[in-house]
């Protein structure tokens, strides 16, 4: 792998993370009861914290090559590729950026994406790079509650009153045919293991995997949905409106 991809793979892990924490933070004073409203806000500032760690190894390789990168604000740091890139820059999958919808959209949403997320770091603790390695066995450690907390929530409401039953299968479909776009560019027994284990927590919770071949795709390649740009508008506003705006 070059290390312009290298350096695009690690974007695209970060900038993954950045949105989803982004999204689960609006979450924060607005959860169903206070102790969920902490635990999603926690889980919010997990993400956050990865993404910072991918943002810094990335500026690392971006700084020892500056040249390939006229287009970035040089010297690259966590901030300046979080808060001033474009959004076309961004490799996202298009599922982090969805808006949070109800309760059970969002949870839905942590557990079909950190499941996704669990395998593809056991994966990445293999990597030569050591960084992504070390990176990667931190991440798990967390990434590990979220499934286990979103899934108890996707079978909760699932298995649970007519309306939640209702909300969490019109949360599936919407939120299904984005699924696909998370294993165009991963191992196959990333995917198998994913699917075993949202097969075995539906089971439980009563739901269906839904029978569609409508396929939701373009983040990691900078086409994204109309929401990425609002949430990039309220993000990056004060470091554009104050350059070099700090702590």
């Amino acid at each position: 792998m070059t290390t312009a991809n290298q350096i695009n793979s690690i974007l695209h892990l970060a900038d993954n993370a950045l949105i989803m924490g982004h999204r689960n933070s609006e979450w924060c004073g607005h959860g169903p009861v206070l102790e969920q409203d902490i635990a999603i806000s926690n889980i919010a500032l997990d993400y956050i914290g990865t993404a910072r760690n991918f943002y810094q190894h990335a500026a690392q390789k971006i700084n020892q090559t500056p040249a390939d990168y006229a287009g970035f604000h040089l010297p690259a740091t966590e901030d300046s590729l979080a808060y001033l890139r474009d959004v076309r820059d961004f490799k996202n999958h298009l599922i982090t950026e969805l808006p949070n919808g109800d309760w059970a959209q969002t949870t839905l949403r942590i557990f079909l994406f950190s499941t996704y997320q669990y395998f593809l770091y056991q994966q990445l603790q293999k990597e030569e790079d050591i960084a992504i390695a070390g990176i990667a066995e931190k991440a798990l450690k967390e990434v590990s509650y979220h499934v286990k907390w979103s899934g108890d929530w996707v079978i909760r409401l699932g298995d649970g009153t007519p309306e939640s039953q209702e909300r969490m299968n019109n949360a599936l479909e919407h939120l299904w045919p984005y699924t696909s776009e998370l294993f165009l560019d991963a191992e196959e027994q990333i995917h198998q293991l994913w699917f075993q284990k949202v097969k075995t927590v539906f089971a439980e919770a009563g739901l269906h995997i839904p029978q569609t071949s409508w396929v939701q795709k373009g983040g990691t390649t900078g086409n994204h949905t109309e929401h990425l740009g609002y949430i990039l508008a309220e993000m990056q506003f004060l470091q554009r409106a104050y350059p070099n705006s700090e702590w």
